[in-house]
């Protein structure tokens, strides 16, 4: 873990930092100059001679490295990457609750919980803690950014590892809803329970042979013509899960990108969301002992003719 960053976040962001080698054989006389090390170590990530010149590079007592200062090995530096514009998101992150702890939202759909990749000033903790001035807001949990529902962040790190321990240890009492097509020859309620595993560079996950390691509630709410409202309550918190345990029975999400098959827009079209909301979320606070409990007012939709919102 790197020491305490001496960088104040910026635009809600932390600073972001780089680690020099070890003094070991293998290394002595490859870099000179800490210049030379930024140039070969984070090209395509930051403009470094820009940088320099600017003073943009900081050690771990908030002093600026320069182009000329010797290499130093085992040496922390710090800096704010320059940010890559982003498609806005067209919609408002509602607060269903907040106290000195957490912060409960309603997560819209197409907007990413935390920044990753692509996803950086358009995610849900960015944008709340410069609105809400909390530069310590942090997930104590996550949603994929094209599941919309409810969503708790906790305020400060001292109120994260409980919260977050509620969710590892499934002591959360979580509940979704999806819009899928409905098959009248398969029987509700149903028990999924196998075992899904996303391998590393893939888009999807996969259910595969093995001890099982996901378990979701499927039970039938309504059927409009060919396609159903369902809830779904999922027993583990596997990537995808309620998505792959949907589509493995035939019955894709509908505007689901990824599952059966992955498709080019992968999701981007704000016209078409995905159609499944974390419909409510319980539990009991580990601090005061008292029951939470929030339903989210995002509403799932049929697809056009197929009688209008659910």
């Amino acid at each position: 873990m790197p020491p305490r960053s001496p960088l104040p976040r910026r635009n809600g962001l932390d600073a972001a930092w780089v680690r020099t080698p070890d003094n070991l054989p293998s290394n002595r006389g490859r870099w000179q100059t800490m210049g030379e090390f930024l140039r070969e170590r984070l090209p395509g990530v930051a403009p470094v001679a820009e940088m320099l010149q600017a003073g943009e590079f900081f050690d771990q007592h908030g002093q600026p490295w320069h182009e000329q200062d010797p290499f130093r090995p085992n040496a922390f530096v710090w800096f704010h990457r320059p940010l890559a514009s982003e498609v806005s998101v067209p919609f408002d992150v509602a607060v269903l609750y907040a106290d000195e702890r957490i912060v409960v939202v309603d997560k819209p759909h197409f907007l990413a919980t935390t920044p990753r990749g692509v996803h950086v000033r358009e995610t849900v903790v960015v944008r709340l803690r410069e609105s809400l001035s909390l530069p310590d807001l942090a997930p104590a949990h996550r949603l994929d950014r094209l599941t919309a529902g409810v969503l708790v962040l906790t305020t400060r790190p001292q109120f994260r590892a409980a919260y977050a321990e509620l969710f590892q240890r499934g002591q959360v009492q979580k509940v979704y809803e999806a819009v899928a097509p409905f098959d009248p020859v398969i029987e509700f309620p149903l028990r999924v329970k196998n075992r899904i595993e996303k391998p590393r560079g893939s888009l999807q996950a996969q259910v595969v042979a093995g001890e099982p390691n996901a378990e979701t509630m499927i039970e039938l709410i309504e059927v409009h013509g060919d396609f159903a409202r369902y809830r779904l309550t999922p027993v583990t918190g596997k990537t995808h899960q309620l998505r792959v345990h949907l589509a493995g029975l035939g019955l894709p999400i509908v505007g689901d990108p990824l599952y059966p098959q992955v498709q080019d827009s992968l999701g981007d079209g704000f016209e078409h969301p995905l159609q499944l909301v974390a419909r409510s979320l319980a539990f009991t606070d580990p601090f005061d002992g008292k029951p939470r409990s929030w339903a989210s007012r995002v509403a799932v939709e049929w697809p056009v003719g197929q009688g209008g919102q659910g």
